[in-house]
């Protein structure tokens, strides 16, 4: 994952155990205050997010202490490769597209972010400005030329 992306799963971490987790931890007490606790839907309820944020403690947990963090500053040349910034035009459409490859936790297409498991991020990479590829994609498969190859932070 990038930098950028270990930074937010740090970010979300610390929100977990800080906030939301004494959140919910008040929550079940108050809800324990009310007495009987089989007919308690806001007991059951704050159980159940209680699950939910334990759980995804962990999964970060998880994911912090295996993550291999790329440094995309570092990162150069002309070749696409994890991390890279890639342009490239539809050839029957001449629609432009600019994505940036990052890892599975990270992706976002509102933020042109894909994962670098996708199809898309496959079929580029490798691939460097000024040539064509067909990329498989659910409608079919379109072929694109690459425009540009930039290691963007």
């Amino acid at each position: 994952m990038t930098q950028e992306g270990y930074d937010l799963l740090k970010q979300e971490l610390k929100h977990l155990t800080t906030v939301e987790r004494p959140d919910v931890i008040n929550a079940i007490a108050e809800a324990r205050a009310h007495g009987d606790l089989s007919e308690n839907a806001e007991y059951h309820a704050a159980k159940e997010r209680q699950g939910y944020i334990e759980g995804r403690i962990q999964e970060l947990n998880g994911k912090l202490a295996s993550a291999n963090v790329i440094d995309v500053s570092k990162l150069s040349g002309d070749k696409i490769v994890f991390g890279a910034t890639v342009s490239f035009v539809d050839v029957d459409t001449e629609e432009e597209k600019r994505y940036k490859i990052v890892g599975e936790d990270e992706a976002d297409l509102e933020q042109n972010k894909i994962s670098v498991n996708s199809p898309i991020a496959r079929a580029l990479i490798g691939k460097k400005e000024g040539d064509t590829l067909v990329i498989p994609i659910p409608k079919g498969s379109i072929e694109v030329e690459v425009l540009e190859v930039e290691f963007l932070v």
